[in-house]
């Protein structure tokens, strides 16, 4: 307490409280950040663009280690922070010790999402998401999406959880490799896609046809609405069919990440049946 004391009596430098001031604020305002050992090795060995990587002081055991070989390896700048600013900066409470702070996520155009179809020479499968708002949702939709080879997803720039560093995380890094487009406009979306040959599927539990007796396959969008309220009702009626999953016990409804993966798999399932 003494040398506290002694410090405040002494004259502040006026520029060096700037800096430090200007420095929290820099950190305090980072918005794209990749967080987690497995998220931040997969960021790593995606090529895709670092600004820096925070490590915890002291942290240099497991995975850290590959990760600053690795970052060392690119040339990025690894800086070290103690735990207390390291757990400020953070936006998830397991961060791990590590933390990288990426350029904005680059999304992109629905024709991108097609013309990665037409690379792979596949049947375009696409998600559209109606207002999904919870980023670990979203997350989890798009690490079942990589792993079922959807070429791409569709997101509202409104009332929707956009990509950032808590989606990224939960999605075990799979947002690295997957093509995400924000539109203004779901329902012209849509539109656009029926126009380039997709039949476009809504998941509607008010519907009388089960998922597994509907045929998912050729070029294909497949809908899920917001978690309480489910798709709109303009995004229904631009839908060429829906479906549902049985509901067997008293509550009448999945997380919508859980209804995407059971969906998407049927998809995935009848696809490599054909």
């Amino acid at each position: 307490m003494k040398n506290m004391r002694n410090n405040y009596s002494q004259k502040p430098d006026k520029k060096n409280i700037r800096k430090e001031k200007n420095e929290d604020k820099e950190e305090r305002n980072y918005d794209d950040q990749v967080e987690g050992r497995n998220s931040v090795l997969e960021l790593l060995e995606s090529e895709k663009d670092i600004n820096k990587i925070f490590v915890t002081k002291g942290e240099k055991h497991g995975s850290i280690n590959k990760i600053i070989a690795m970052a060392k390896e690119k040339n990025i700048i690894i800086v070290e922070k103690d735990k207390r600013k390291m757990d400020e900066m953070a936006q998830n409470q397991n961060y791990q010790g590590v933390i990288a702070i990426v350029p904005p996520f680059e999304y992109c155009e629905i024709e991108d999402i097609l013309d990665e179809a037409k690379q792979k020479n596949e049947d375009p499968f696409i998600l559209i998401l109606d207002g999904i708002e919870d980023p670990h949702n979203l997350g989890s939709i798009i690490r079942t999406a990589e792993t079922a080879g959807v070429h791409g997803i569709i997101i509202p720039k409104r009332r929707a959880a956009a990509v950032n560093s808590t989606v990224n995380k939960v999605s075990a890094g799979a947002v690295e490799h997957m093509k995400v487009a924000r539109v203004t406009n779901i329902s012209d979306s849509i539109q656009k896609l029926k126009d380039a040959g997709l039949w476009i599927c809504g998941t509607d539990i008010n519907t009388d046809k089960y998922y597994y007796n509907q045929d998912l396959t050729g070029p294909l969008g497949i809908v899920i609405g917001n978690e309480g309220s489910g798709m709109s009702e303009k995004v229904r009626k631009n839908c060429d069919f829906n479906v549902k999953i049985p509901m067997k016990g008293k509550i009448t409804s999945l997380n919508a990440s859980v209804s995407t993966g059971i969906v998407v798999y049927e998809a995935v399932k009848q696809r490599i049946s054909k």
